[in-house]
């Protein structure tokens, strides 16, 4: 996944409070001779969670050459599309927040959907998986005396559901990771906020975090949050769109969702031997004689299955499926070197954006008569 243009002029749009840059100089300068920082940020929707995260992570690179980011957030995904846990290793980010890029992970995982209800448990053995591999990879010391990549903080965004199931899931996070930092983000609707002080905390547990609450960034002078909303299943779209172009070079003319669609359609797909891979339907159950419609026409995550959990290189659409020649057509920008790695396709309830289907009569030559048709 290739970064987005970077540029050092901040948007005018974004408003950092002293609160905010205050708490970003506390995470990244006041343990100068401690470990690393581990920071969660938390709070409900549209408090500004993925802007103080952005803003941290540009705090936080002034003193070390790389960051770690684990988004959970798999509903609005920071620098991946929508339905994925990843964790990302940033070494320089945009200076205009406004503006997500993706950048291929470190190690994701495809969850296939833009919720954890569907499968809380899931959801949060790959959280955990992701900030073991971390710890493993980035921060636990090695055998030798000095530490093995230990020098390297890790921002953790997560989801604005904090209610009900999703407020038990955070907890869950909380007491498995135990961050050295906890950032609450409070918006002026108190319902909607998470309990005050260390709630994910048994009674009588001393806390060993340091807990810091700050204010949503857009409030007016009566303290009330005046943050944009979101679009949320626009942006989900337009990361989707923004993964499937770079199935074509970047000085290719496709500047429009419907040029995308025409090119999509009329690009030559990889051919993947049914035998070659397991097919996964997550979430859902699907009678096996209905499998290859199911899958037809479908986002698919590209997963290779080691021996514990399976770990994903990107997504594909599948353009057709040739049952005849045993075959499945994929469109792909994942590279040719890791898609050979492949051995399982994961479908979940990511959806191909309606703007990349509304293409007519563009049937493909190099598809046989047997095959089902995408398009």
């Amino acid at each position: 996944m290739a970064s987005a243009l970077e540029n050092e002029i901040p948007s005018p749009d974004i408003i950092i409070p002293n609160e905010w840059s205050d708490t970003a100089d506390t995470i990244a300068y006041d343990s100068v001779t401690s470990p690393p920082p581990v920071s969660l940020i938390c709070g409900p929707k549209n408090c500004g969670k993925t802007t103080f995260s952005r803003h941290l992570l540009h705090v936080l690179l002034k003193r070390y050459r790389k960051v770690a980011y684990l988004d959970t957030d798999v509903g609005q995904t920071e620098f991946t599309p929508p339905g994925f846990l990843s964790l990302t290793i940033i070494d320089k980010i945009p200076a205009d927040l406004t503006i997500p890029c993706l950048k291929t992970p470190e190690r994701c995982f495809f969850f296939g959907d833009i919720s954890s209800k569907r499968d809380p448990k899931l959801y949060l053995t790959y959280a955990c998986a992701l900030y073991d591999h971390y710890k493993k990879k980035y921060y636990m010391l090695n055998n030798s005396e000095k530490p093995a990549n230990a020098e390297m903080p890790i921002v953790i965004n997560t989801p604005g559901w904090v209610k009900g199931i999703g407020y038990e899931i955070l907890v869950d996070i909380l007491k498995y990771i135990s961050p050295s930092h906890v950032v609450k983000i409070r918006i002026s609707a108190e319902s909607k906020n998470l309990p005050p002080g260390a709630f994910w905390l048994d009674e009588g547990e001393a806390p060993v975090t340091n807990l810091i609450e700050i204010n949503s960034a857009r409030q007016d002078s009566s303290r009330r949050s005046i943050l944009v909303q979101k679009d949320a299943r626009l942006l989900r779209d337009l990361r989707i769109i923004a993964y499937f172009r770079q199935c074509f070079p970047n000085d290719a003319n496709i500047t429009t969702s419907k040029e995308l669609a025409h090119a999509l359609a009329a690009h030559p797909p990889y051919e993947i031997s049914i035998s070659s891979v397991k097919i996964k339907h997550l979430h859902c159950q699907v009678p096996k004689d209905e499998v290859f419609y199911s899958l037809n026409a479908t986002i698919v995550g590209l997963a290779v299955s080691p021996e514990d959990m399976p770990h994903c290189v990107g997504l594909g659409i599948v353009r057709g499926i040739d049952t005849t020649r045993q075959v499945i057509y994929l469109i792909t920008p994942v590279p040719l070197d890791s898609l050979e790695k492949v051995d399982l396709l994961l479908q979940g309830f990511i959806e191909i954006p309606t703007s990349l289907l509304q293409v007519q009569g563009c049937i493909s030559p190099y598809m046989s008569a047997n095959v089902l048709p995408a398009y």
